[in-house]
């Protein structure tokens, strides 16, 4: 631990109780998102950990986004942890005024993140399978709460952190794409039917030893469950190029995080949650080459041609089936 709390974060710190009087903890802070500061705090109480939104996002394109997306955030982790106690971490305090909380530290000797865990070729399909039964269990239990779409009201947040950067930059790259995204970002933002996390990610879920615990839920907002499953979905896929040799593993935790969810599935039909699904993700295929945060391990320009050109192709000839999206891109890469 080298690191100072910025004298603002030490007071918040202090204001939730979670210091002893005059105690200065050390800190470090810890690399990994681009929407927030993290720390690792480790007090007399022991470690826990303390997050901050930023106003700016630390991705070379002009980023921004409503601070006060950290009370959703708690917010969502609370709803959440009433219906799946064990997929989320516990928030220790919160301080609204600064845009700050804390929450329970995960020790990494028990807690791995699903993106390193896959960035080295371990790829266990009964993750995703967890995975998507957890987030289908938050869904299915948030949508049958009528009072969450007055408590999460945040169009305005999720449209600056999500649509406008992933689906209409993509459009701005790519013009003749323009109607089929603008569709996708006027369905999307139009559908209301639970308490959506936002940014499903490998990166955001650590898998524990209870099973994957859900991070990060900065975009949280009442809106379509189509969003979650395509943006996690999306990264399976992904993934197949950083690590070919994973390929048949990834595609299968594909089917099995969907199988998991659709399980869940009981306050719409699922075929038709899951052609809104389909008809999503080639938005945001698109979107990590094209957009405002593009994934940062295609480094080729002939793997970002490769998800382009797969991306425009399924926007101008819509699929409306998993299985068939997943057979298209298993045929593209050698699958």
């Amino acid at each position: 631990m080298t690191d100072s709390l910025p004298a603002e974060v030490l007071a918040a710190v202090g204001r939730m109780g979670l210091l002893l009087p005059g105690e200065v903890p050390a800190a470090e802070a810890l690399s990994g998102g681009v929407a927030s500061d993290i720390w690792r705090v480790d007090a007399a109480r022991g470690p826990f950990c303390v997050k901050r939104a930023l106003a700016k996002l630390k991705v070379a394109a002009d980023w921004r986004a409503p601070v006060e997306r950290n009370v959703y955030e708690v917010a969502w982790f609370r709803v959440a942890g009433s219906i799946v106690p064990e997929a989320v971490p516990a928030i220790l305090g919160h301080d609204p005024a600064s845009g700050l909380f804390a929450m329970e530290w995960l020790e990494p000797s028990r807690h791995r993140l699903w993106k390193a865990d896959l960035a080295a070729g371990v790829v266990d399909p009964a993750v995703a399978w967890a995975v998507g039964d957890r987030l289908g269990r938050i869904h299915a239990g948030s949508a049958a709460r009528q009072e969450l779409a007055a408590e999460f009201e945040t169009d305005a947040i999720f449209h600056a952190i999500r649509l406008e950067p992933y689906l209409e930059a993509a459009a701005r790259a790519h013009p003749d794409r323009v109607e089929a995204l603008a569709a996708l970002v006027s369905r999307t933002a139009s559908t209301r039917l639970c308490l959506v996390h936002g940014d499903v990610s490998p990166k955001n879920i650590q898998v524990g030893p209870h099973g994957p615990i859900l991070l990060d839920a900065e975009c949280a907002w009442w809106g379509d469950p189509a969003f979650d499953v395509a943006f996690c979905l999306n990264h399976l896929l992904l993934k197949t190029l950083w690590v070919p040799r994973a390929a048949a593993d990834l595609l299968l935790s594909f089917g099995a995080l969907w199988e998991g969810y659709r399980a869940r599935v009981d306050w719409e039909s699922p075929a038709a949650l899951e052609t809104r699904i389909a008809t999503l993700l080639p938005g945001l295929f698109l979107a990590r080459v094209d957009g405002k945060s593009p994934v940062e391990y295609l480094t080729g320009e002939g793997e970002r041609a490769r998800v382009r050109a797969r991306a425009r192709a399924w926007l101008a000839r819509p699929v409306s089936g998993l299985d068939e999206l997943r057979s298209d891109w298993s045929r593209e890469i050698g699958g």
